[in-house]
Formats: structure tokens, sequence, C-alpha cells
């Protein structure tokens, strides 16, 4: 299928981290017709120290996400994905976070700071936080504790009782709207809890996806999840999505392998995925032509 036989295509991705910028750069040929909304969660790494002295939202997934939609490599691109290395305080901080940060605190919207770097960086599909107010990931275990913070999430021992945001938090509106507006939405690959979830758990986009009238994928990862994400099986990482989507079904599951434990409410489109040098990672070539099988098939 050409670009140009589904120009009218609008395809939301939904995520965080490595998987979701995979996904978008996988589609990048689509330029403006593709949006991601990216968690804003996250409590580790050089995204973590700087919400712990500056606050705000978690800036590292959309980094990530725009470091691999960058085409044209430049002197811009190189400062954006610099990382400090050395024994003070500056160590392991991205200087990508830090600009993000410094455009933030001059009192432009969380949104407005990512488009002037897109437009630096030339990149062309949207790139959208979740929220542009901080929270904290937030899981109840089967014995009653509360465990807040993405990276205290990924180190549970047992899958938990169920998650939710701390404090509860608006959606972005662009989000919300880009959701309503969109043919296709995709759910993943990634950290099932701690990228895919978050975004679900916004009560606006658990109501925009209920009526959404998208074609819904989700897309397996091709590795075992370390953590808890790791021992909940396929059925009930699409129980939880759909019951953070109010009911909402998803409709086709994009996979490497057959999945017949699923009933027949799912379509599966089951394809090569891997790429040749990880068989971990999803080729980008391969992602955009499940994703067009995924556009034919509406």
């Amino acid at each position: 299928m050409s670009i140009e036989s589904t120009a009218v295509t609008r395809i939301v991705a939904i995520g965080g981290g490595h998987g979701l910028g995979r996904v978008l750069s996988s589609l990048s040929d689509y330029g403006s017709q593709v949006t991601g909304v990216v968690t804003t969660t996250d409590n580790g790494g050089s995204t973590g120290r700087i919400r712990a002295c500056q606050g705000g939202i978690a800036w590292g997934d959309m980094r990530n996400c725009i470091n691999q939609l960058i085409t044209e490599p430049s002197i811009g691109s190189m400062i954006f994905e610099y990382r400090f290395r050395g024994n003070g305080e500056l160590d392991g901080h991205n200087l990508g976070n830090l600009m993000l940060t410094a455009l933030d605190n001059l009192c432009i919207r969380p949104l407005d700071a990512i488009n002037l770097i897109r437009d630096m960086l030339h990149v062309k599909p949207y790139i959208i936080p979740m929220s542009e107010h901080p929270s904290d990931l937030t899981a109840i275990t089967y014995g009653g504790k509360i465990i807040r913070g993405e990276t205290s999430v990924d180190e549970l021992a047992e899958i938990p009782k169920r998650l939710y945001l701390e404090p509860a938090i608006p959606a972005t509106k662009e989000a919300v709207n880009a959701i309503m507006e969109a043919d296709i939405i995709l759910l993943g690959p990634g950290s099932f809890l701690t990228s895919i979830m978050p975004v679900l758990l916004l009560r606006d986009i658990e109501q925009a996806l209920k009526v959404s009238t998208a074609k819904i994928a989700f897309i397996t990862n091709l590795d075992k999840e370390k953590g808890p994400a790791g021992e909940m099986s396929l059925e009930t990482m699409l129980h939880w999505c759909e019951r953070a989507m109010a009911g909402r079904l998803i409709d086709t599951i994009i996979t490497d392998v057959p999945q017949p434990q699923l009933g027949p409410q799912y379509q599966q489109l089951v394809l090569d995925l891997a790429s040749n040098n990880h068989e971990w990672r999803h080729d980008r070539n391969k992602l955009k032509h499940a994703v067009e099988r995924l556009i034919a098939s509406r």
C-alpha cells in the first residue's frame, strides 16, 4: 500500500520509551498524519533526578521518541541527544531533558516546548504528552500496600492488584482530540505497566477511547518483559486495557506468533516483526508493513 492511497488515514500511537519511539519512527513517512501520545510518569534516571529537584512532568519518553524520529542528523540533533559523563552532578543527565525543562521553566506550555524542539529538528509526526501536569504511577498490591513511582512498580515481585495516577490529572486536550479523530490507534509495544497503562489511566482518554470509531490494535512485545509485567498473560494485558477503556474492546492483535488462546473477537495479524540484528527489537519496515496491513483491513 502506498502512502498516497492512505493520505487521510490518521494514526495515534500510545505508549512510551523505546517501544513507542520504534513505532513512530516506522511511520515517519506518514508525517503529520501520525501522533504519539506519550506517558509522562517516569521517575528514573536523568528524568527522575530532574523531577526530584525541579518538579514537572517526565520528559525522558518524549525525548526518546523525538530522538528516534530525527532523520537529518545535525548539530542541533547532536546537542539534543548529548548525555553528560563524568563525576559531577551532570553525570548521566541528557541535554535534551535539560533543554525541555528549561523551556518549561520559561513558562511555555510543555506541548509548546516539544513543538519548538520538533521544529528545530524537523520532526514531522506530532508528539503529545499524555498530560501537562505532574503525576506518579501508583500501584496497590493484593496485600494492600501502596507502591508509588514507575521504578518501584517495575521492581514489584508480583502483579499489582491495580494501578492509578497520584494525583489524578487531566489529559492534554490535544491528545484527546487526536484520539477522537484517529482512524487507527496503536497500543504498544513496550513496558506494559509503566509505558502503556499510565496513558489509559487518564479519565479523559478513557472516555475518548470508549467512544472512538478507530480500529484499535495491540502490538505485542517480541520478548518477555522483566518485572511483574513479564508474569502477565496476553489475555490479562488485553483485559487491563479494555477495562481502562471503559469496556471498549481491542480489535486486532499484531504479533509475531499465533495466539490460539484468544477468542474469535480478536483479529490477529501474525507477521515476522523482529529486526535481523536484534530478535527482541521490532524492525521498522516490518512494523510499517504491519500497520499498512491493518489500514487495508479497515
